[in-house]
């Protein structure tokens, strides 16, 4: 593996600090790319990886995101991000939890943690028997800020969709536009069933092709294959799995004039949105659109607002994706570099 200055992710990490636990097995990895607007925030991911430098690469790029995701957002947060290396089993016990927790507290307050792939709301209860810093807990009254953050992650992308739709088609509506929905879990499954209560036109795929064959039967859509969702002339394409999906050779294909989904780190390289740019596809950048669940997971930890507020702040999604896509007119750069740029700014780089 190669140093970890050297990574192409490793972009100005503040710190990576790698864990193992011996009696338990357990190894993660916590990265903090900047703690600059507040302590590093952003949810632990538990994923089996082919090779320990995959693991690396993926946490270094999820903290970025979060660095990014958090200063759009308008939260007094950094971006962290952690990994857990799982077997190929998916093994995960009490006493994993419970290490993975004193891992955090060991951070004294420079991580802030929550739910992502893999791990469960029940999995951050289990974490606070260790330490204090885990946020995405279950609500104790009606209308606490808190919970399962996937439904505001997934209102963020609908209302970025209809807000491209309408920035790009000059469509006010959803009724008959034709979205392709690449991966049909939390997030893009809520989005689907948002989307056809307005009478979209859906096209879903997901690995779990029995999930979206339900999904598709409750809502009307047509399931398609994983190798065609990104191929389908559509209005919308929208990826809701995991990142570096759009490539070279991927965007090559694409048959959209939208690209807006709430996956993370949706480009494999920074090249590749001067790529979409180019083809004068709309692309809405995935830590922008995608993070109403961190305006949850931050509210709630911060103790700054109820349910009522997160909803006010996921509503000015579409306000901020549009700011980007007007400066990307007019400085003709592509919309993710624009934002990056903003999201630099605010992080004081």
């Amino acid at each position: 593996m190669s140093a970890m200055w050297d990574l192409p992710d490793f972009d100005d990490h503040e710190a990576v600090h790698f864990f193992h636990d011996i009696e338990t097995g357990l190894s993660a990895i916590i990265a903090l790319h900047s703690t600059h607007l507040g302590p590093g925030a952003g949810g632990t991911r538990f994923w089996h990886y082919e090779n320990r430098e995959t693991a690396v690469t993926d946490a270094l790029r999820l903290s970025r995101g979060m660095s990014f995701k958090n200063a759009m957002a308008g939260l007094p947060l950094g971006g962290g991000k952690a990994v857990i290396l799982a077997d190929r089993n998916r093994t995960k016990t009490p006493e994993m939890l419970a290490a993975f927790g004193r891992m955090i507290e060991s951070l004294g307050g420079k991580y802030i943690t929550a739910e992502d792939v893999g791990i469960t709301a029940a999995d951050m209860v289990a974490l606070t028997k260790e330490t204090k810093y885990v946020s995405g807990l279950p609500v104790s009254k009606s209308g606490e800020a808190g919970g399962d953050p996937g439904p505001f992650t997934a209102m963020g992308v609908y209302l970025g969709v209809k807000a491209a739709v309408a920035h790009k088609l000059g469509r006010d509506s959803m009724e008959g536009i034709h979205v392709a929905i690449q991966g049909v879990g939390s997030v893009g499954g809520g989005l689907a069933r948002l989307l056809a209560k307005d009478g979209a036109r859906l096209s879903i795929a997901d690995i779990n092709k029995e999930h979206a064959a339900a999904l598709g039967e409750e809502i009307g859509a047509t399931v398609v294959g994983l190798d065609e969702v990104m191929r389908i002339e559509a209005d919308v394409f929208s990826p809701n799995a995991l990142g570096a999906i759009l490539d070279k050779v991927s965007i090559a294909h694409l048959n959209v004039p939208i690209v807006a989904g709430g996956a993370n780190n949706q480009l494999a390289t920074p090249e590749d949105g001067q790529r979409i740019f180019d083809r004068n596809i709309l692309f809405a950048p995935d830590y922008v659109i995608n993070s109403g669940g961190i305006i949850s997971v931050g509210l709630e930890y911060l103790g700054d607002g109820d349910v009522s507020e997160v909803n006010r702040r996921v509503a000015m999604i579409p306000e901020r994706l549009t700011e980007i896509w007007a400066r990307s007119a007019a400085q003709n750069l592509p919309d993710s570099d624009v934002a990056d740029n903003m999201a630099m700014a605010l992080i004081g780089r």
